[in-house]
């Protein structure tokens, strides 16, 4: 599998790296969030007040299912 602009395979993501222009998905902030909420995409983590990150082995994953 070849990830688009040298995305991680570990390690953690911000969501500037994971939606397009920077990342590998194009859609906007709030189809990101609608479809975390509607469980059609990963769910963040906390790394402090202001800091939300998703697991890169999770947005690899979501990349793979959508080039099936």
């Amino acid at each position: 599998m070849i990830y688009p602009n040298n995305f991680p395979h570990t390690g953690f993501v911000r969501l500037n790296q994971i939606l397009a222009p920077q990342g590998p998905i194009p859609i906007s902030k709030s189809t990101w969030w609608l479809g975390i909420k509607d469980g059609r995409f990963p769910k963040p983590l906390k790394l402090g007040p202001k800091i939300t990150v998703w697991r890169a082995e999770d947005i690899c994953s979501l990349i793979e299912q959508g080039t099936r």
